[in-house]
Formats: structure tokens, C-alpha cells, sequence
């Protein structure tokens, strides 16, 4: 099985002066999900090489067994430093794909044609997508094939408007992910801040928070392996 792993370009808090990127949890326990399943892993960013990290996600409270043991493995270390861009991938290559967060999302890839071009493919294409935190934003402008909203009457979920309140970056950001995912007509559904909780809805997985994105991924390889992808 081959998985594309997107990831953002964006390194930008607003115009706070402060940095931002991908989630270093978000990627490191999929990423390790994935490996166990045995699957074949492609990292891409739209502007390819490496991809900004957000630096807290790599202070020591937010540290996880994942996130030392990927920091530690150099073939893991050797493919996030040589990204390819997303405007040169395609569906057409992958069985399934995984989008971690970090606020970056919100940014470009929210807004990237390219993206929009493959969660759409992918989704018509019957293949398996999964998005966590702050990424299933990046859902906004994909729309299903008679002209909708993708989101439109899925279950799904994303980061809390609560759990952006709670890192004091509501005003900071482009959107609120509830909010949007709300707003195109998605059933959003939460639970608790900083807990892990996973909405599945036909090919579509989506993962609340960084806690949930080690459970997203294994719920994609569950979806693949029952489908027979």
C-alpha cells in the first residue's frame, strides 16, 4: 500500500512574528502507524523540500514517544528533508491519503488548488482520505461532483473552537475549522479538549485534535485493509 502524507508549506503565525508549520505529533504517530501497517510512505509539501516545523510542538510538553523516535530515525528524517511538491503528485499514485495539522494548514493549503485537486480525486477515486486537527480545514473548497460542499451532511470533526481559545490564537487565525466545517453544511461533532476522538464517515476520517491523530491513522489502515484498497 502507498499513503501520501501532506504537508504544509506555511511558516507564519499571522502577523504575530511568530512561527508556525505542521505538528510534529501529527506526523510522527502516523507516520509509525503506517510503517507497522507495512504501507509504503510519500511526504509532500506544495512547496516541496523540507517543510516548516511548528516549534512548540517540539517543546518538551508536547514530546511524545513518537515525536523522540521519529527525531531519532534518519531514514524518517531523510524524507521530511526531501518533500516533494504537491503540484507534482497525483492521486492516480496512492491507495489513501493523510493530512496532519499544525495551524499551517490554514494558510496555503486550505487555499491550494493542487490540494483541492487531490482530496477530490481521491475521494471519487474511492480511495480512503484522513485529515486531523487543524487540517480538516483544508476541506473548505472541495466540493463532490454536483457542485457541493464536500463537508455537506458528513459526520465530521476538527480543532475545537474551545481548543483554539485555549492556545489564545482565535483572533490570530485565517478561520476556525469548526466554524468552517459548520458553515459548508458538515455535522460537526467533539468531544472533550485535548482528547483523542475520531469521525469516520464513509471514505472520510477525520481527527479532532493532535491526541487523535495516532487513532485517525489507525482507523485509515483499518478502512484500507477492510476495503481491500
Amino acid at each position: 500500500m502507498k499513503v501520501l502524507i501532506v504537508l504544509t508549506s506555511h511558516d507564519r503565525l499571522g502577523d504575530t512574528g511568530r512561527k508556525t508549520g505542521f505538528w510534529l505529533e501529527e506526523l510522527a504517530a502516523p507516520y509509525y502507524r503506517f510503517k507497522e501497517a507495512g504501507w509504503d510512505i510519500t511526504l509532500a509539501s506544495p512547496e516541496g523540500g523540507r517543510p516548516p516545523l511548528d516549534p512548540k510542538s517540539n517543546e518538551p510538553g508536547f514530546r511524545t514517544e513518537e515525536t523522540r523516535r521519529f527525531e531519532a530515525d534518519q531514514e524518517a528524517v531523510a524524507a521530511l528533508a526531501h518533500t516533494v511538491r504537491l503540484d507534482g503528485v497525483s492521486a492516480d499514485d496512492f491507495d489513501t491519503v493523510f493530512y496532519p495539522g499544525g495551524h499551517g494548514p490554514l494558510w496555503d493549503l486550505a487555499e491550494d488548488a493542487d490540494s483541492v485537486r487531490l482530496i477530490e480525486s481521491t475521494l471519487r477515486a474511492g480511495k480512503p482520505l484522513a485529515l486531523v486537527c487543524h487540517a480538516p480545514g483544508v476541506l473548505r473548497h472541495a466540493v463532490n461532483e454536483d457542485g457541493t460542499p464536500l463537508v455537506q451532511g458528513r459526520d465530521v470533526t476538527g480543532f475545537a473552537n474551545s481548543e483554539e481559545d485555549g492556545v489564545a490564537l482565535t483572533d490570530i487565525v485565517p478561520f476556525l475549522v469548526e466554524d468552517e466545517l459548520k458553515r459548508l453544511g458538515g455535522t460537526y461533532t467533539k468531544t472533550d479538549d485535548w482528547q483523542p476522538y475520531v469521525v469516520r464517515d464513509g471514505l472520510l476520517i477525520t481527527g479532532q485534535n493532535p491526541a487523535s491523530s495516532g487513532p485517525a491513522a489507525s482507523a485509515l489502515v483499518e478502512l484500507v485493509r477492510t476495503r481491500g484498497v
